[in-house]
């Protein structure tokens, strides 16, 4: 494997394709260099730091076109932490959920496991394809992923039908700001900022509706045991005032903050979901042309614009490919590990450059014709 090279001139200008952690533009690093000695160092609790919060809040209003009512939450810790605080502060006695990939099985676990909830209800499908909520009599909080990041599936975001005072909750994470949805139709619609905020991990944010609102004040209001690093409720309440609970990471928020206004600066969320469809739009014809190679989703309505997945034929190994890739500076293309394929998973996010992607399948073509 040492011997196989691969053309400077065929090289991306940026290698970095991670599904989350993923790429941090060289602007942000800049500004987060530029406010090393004036925000770094300095208290979550003053007006400084404050500000930096209240413009990641208003950023994220203004990026999704938050309805009227909704609110901007953030809170210590990242989707994990989230599932944690969903289950305890808003399922009221019984969760419905879609579980289609990784993810969307840890939080259907979480409630599951919850001994003061009732058994969840759970409708599943294989890695690969889509399992949708569906109405179920008692449940009072929906929730699926909108995009898996291990299986690089996309799923559509729309209330349960019959669904009355139930609360819809979405799992953002990889999802939210590399293409559009309908914020009005989640009551939570929840993300870490790693993926296409191309931030650190460390936080959760959430766009909330009221009634998510009222359901946690009311839940956290009765006899069930929250402590406070997990509240909603407390969460709201800091947020409102643009500081989280306990302190933050502030690197992680002057990241967030520069990715949201550039974002905004190019044109906002349809900007962003444009230039992620045109990445994916080349990712996957590339694996189609290919006889050695497939799109691992079959339903091309069903293929995310910011995951991809690619199956590679048993005579080309991933991990040879991926190890020739990473020794030239192309890194983080290996495959969800608990899906155990030879596969290669493709990051498209907003800060990757769509000629980088092409560069990419360059590269791979290049490899792979010396391996077989």
């Amino acid at each position: 494997m040492s011997h196989l090279t691969i053309p400077a001139d065929l090289l991306p200008r940026d290698g970095r394709f991670g599904s989350g952690p993923s790429k941090v533009r060289r602007e942000q690093v800049d500004a987060l260099a530029a406010v090393g000695t004036t925000l770094l160092g300095t208290s979550h609790r003053q007006a400084p730091v404050r500000s930096l919060v209240g413009r990641v809040r208003a950023g994220l209003a203004a990026l999704f076109d938050a309805p009227d009512g909704y609110e901007v939450v953030l809170g210590n810790g990242g989707s994990t932490t989230f599932w944690d605080v969903a289950t305890l502060c808003l399922v009221q006695e019984r969760a419905a959920h879609a579980r289609f990939g990784e993810f969307g099985a840890k939080f259907a676990a979480a409630t599951t496991r919850a001994p003061f909830l009732a058994p969840s209800h759970v409708v599943s499908a294989p890695a690969g394809q889509v399992a949708v909520p569906e109405h179920v009599d008692g449940v009072d909080a929906y929730a699926w992923p909108h995009n898996e990041t291990s299986t690089g599936v996309i799923a559509p975001v729309r209330r349960v039908a019959g669904s009355r005072d139930a609360l819809m909750l979405v799992d953002g994470t990889s999802a939210a700001g590399g293409t559009t949805l309908d914020v009005s139709q989640t009551d939570v619609y929840y993300f870490a900022p790693q993926k296409s905020f191309a931030s650190d991990g460390g936080l959760w944010l959430a766009l909330a509706s009221p009634a998510a609102v009222e359901r946690a004040a009311r839940v956290e209001g009765g006899d069930r045991w929250v402590p406070e690093s997990l509240s909603f409720t407390t969460a709201v309440t800091n947020s409102r005032a643009d500081q989280t609970l306990n302190t933050p990471a502030v690197a992680t928020l002057v990241l967030l903050a520069e990715q949201i206004d550039w974002m905004l600066e190019q044109g906002g969320l349809a900007w962003a979901a444009q230039r992620t469809a045109t990445s994916a739009g080349h990712l996957y014809s590339w694996a189609e042309s290919r006889d050695w190679a497939a799109p691992f989703v079959a339903d091309p309505a069903l293929r995310s614009p910011v995951v991809g997945t690619v199956d590679l034929a048993p005579e080309v190994e991933a991990s040879t490919v991926t190890a020739v890739l990473r020794r030239h500076g192309v890194v983080d293309i290996e495959p969800y590990r608990k899906l155990g394929r030879n596969q290669l998973r493709v990051g498209m996010y907003p800060a990757v450059e769509p000629d980088d992607v092409l560069a990419l399948t360059a590269c791979i073509d290049h490899v792979v014709e010396q391996l077989v």
